[in-house]
């Protein structure tokens, strides 16, 4: 029996390392009045996220567009 409980022991759903709580930072961030747009005021990280996700739904769009055009209009046999 003490054999099963040293097995389970590391498996315990209990914290042993605590984090910090960041709450109150991330609150006064985003409640603070600047011009800047909430979805960017994360910083560098959240800009170059913002930035890729923009660009890879301009070229999907663009794409999209490409295809439907060659689709609209098949090739001729010969």
């Amino acid at each position: 029996m003490r054999g099963l409980l040293v097995c389970l022991r590391p498996f315990t759903t209990s914290a042993r390392h605590r984090l910090k709580n960041r709450v109150p930072e991330y609150q006064k961030l985003f409640q603070e009045d600047s011009e800047v747009p909430v979805h960017l005021k994360g910083g560098l990280r959240d800009t170059l996220l913002y930035h890729l996700t923009m660009a890879i739904g301009t070229i999907g769009c663009c794409l999209a567009i490409v295809y439907l055009g060659q689709a609209s209009f098949p090739h001729k046999k010969q």
